[in-house]
């Protein structure tokens, strides 16, 4: 019922920034949670930072302070604006909406910080 479809991973180097998008399709109804989760080799997937159609963000303790998001309700889009990366940010991002429905999940960016 819904698509979520991720675009800006890729590789960057420490202390520089990216920004993520996540498209979502389908039948989107006005109240929901978006946001990103990541995963990295080894380790279960974490919170990096949800915002709801309210307004309210919340953020990972590990980005608090770096990273931002943000969404377009008209576009039905929501951003991670990631700046100051560190290698340990490296992992798969997944974007995530959630409503009365269910948790749908996209299929996941590849973001690399390089040393």
């Amino acid at each position: 019922q819904v698509q979520l479809v991720e675009s800006g991973g890729g590789l960057v180097q420490a202390g520089g920034s990216l920004r993520l998008s996540c498209a979502a399709s389908g039948i989107i109804f006005s109240i929901n949670t978006m946001g990103w989760y990541r995963q990295a080799p080894g380790k279960q997937r974490e919170l990096v930072a949800t915002v709801s159609s309210g307004g309210r963000t919340d953020y990972g303790a590990s980005v608090e302070g770096r990273f931002t998001i943000s969404r377009d309700d008209a576009k039905n889009t929501v951003y991670l604006q990631m700046n100051s990366l560190k290698p340990e940010d490296t992992g798969v991002y997944y974007c995530n909406l959630w409503d009365w429905r269910n948790n749908y999940w996209g299929q996941g960016t590849q973001v690399t910080v390089s040393s």
